[in-house]
């Protein structure tokens, strides 16, 4: 059991990805140690066992591990920063919605400065329209309605998002030390 003030949040997002995420990983647990939050990040270590098996057995073990660490978090820390296309990744926000539909605090951010509606019609200027007479969503948020609305679920803080209007590198970790302080102020672990 871990402390009564120690809040476990579940690390999400494709940082799994980069060639660095062992490191990147370590570099965030750390950032959540100084808010006095214990980070899980989900990092399948366990090489061998999976090179044992097939890409499908593999997957399918990777996704059954991340469920268990995400049934020990309290909350989820979810970098929902634009991935391979104009939205979020695909697998965090099944992690996203996994914690909403548990009565769980989601905490969100963006590297992204930019609305989901911008990168949109920006996405759409360059590649062509499988469905032209269907709308781009608007309303001025960082991505698809429903992901700022699970983050803000229960009155919890918006998405946090670059202030000064800058993208920041997909790795850049500014944005997420910002998230992890909102998070341990929300839960008094800081003032």
């Amino acid at each position: 059991m871990h402390h009564p003030l120690m809040i476990t949040a579940y690390l999400a997002g494709p940082d799994v990805f980069l060639p660095n995420a062992v490191a990147h990983a370590a570099r965030k647990v750390d950032i959540c140690a100084a808010y006095g939050i214990r980070g899980l990040p989900p990092l399948n270590e366990d090489i061998a066992a999976l090179a044992a098996m097939t890409d499908a057995a593999a997957g399918i073990a990777i996704f059954a591990k991340d469920l268990e660490m995400m049934a020990a978090a309290d909350i989820i820390i979810a970098n929902l920063t634009p991935f391979r296309g104009t939205s979020a990744d695909s697998g965090t926000l099944i992690e996203v919605g996994w914690f909403l539909g548990r009565g769980r605090p989601i905490f969100g951010y963006s590297n992204s400065a930019v609305s989901f509606q911008e990168r949109s019609r920006a996405f759409l200027k360059h590649n062509a329209d499988p469905l032209p007479d269907v709308t781009v969503e608007g309303f001025g948020l960082p991505d698809n309605l429903m992901i700022p609305g699970a983050v803000q679920s229960d009155g919890r803080p918006a998405m946090v998002l670059p202030e000064d209007g800058r993208d920041r590198a997909f790795d850049a970790l500014d944005i997420f030390e910002r998230c992890v302080a909102q998070a341990a102020k929300y839960f008094r672990l800081i003032p």
